[in-house]
């Protein structure tokens, strides 16, 4: 996949996000231990959205992206982000949620991690 197929996916799951109420926090956190690459805050709830795009699904549809490690990657990640923007994990609402997008399908999988 290109970066631009990659940030087109990431703007339709923004722009649907936003649809949805929720407020952008951030795109494209970048940490020693992976990227996050969007941030949003859902209500009192800081949700990282891990977006995956498929342009056809014969070898898999994007979920099936989304394996433990990359949660782990992602988790690590998520630390980091919250430590920077001074936010307790132990007192924050924390979320991880997915946007799979394969080809014109958009589906929003809440708490996958």
């Amino acid at each position: 996949m290109s970066k631009l197929q990659g940030n087109a996916a990431e703007d339709k799951a923004c722009e649907y996000l936003l649809q949805q109420g929720l407020t952008l926090r951030c795109r494209n956190y970048h940490t020693r231990r992976g990227e996050l690459d969007i941030v949003m805050q859902d209500g009192n709830t800081i949700v990282c959205i891990e977006v995956k795009y498929r342009k056809q699904n014969r070898f898999g549809s994007a979920v099936e992206f989304v394996t433990a490690k990359k949660l782990q990657r992602i988790q690590a990640a998520f630390g980091f982000y919250l430590l920077d923007n001074g936010l307790n994990p132990a007192s924050t609402p924390l979320r991880i949620d997915v946007i799979a997008i394969d080809g014109d399908n958009l589906e929003w999988l809440k708490s996958v991690g």
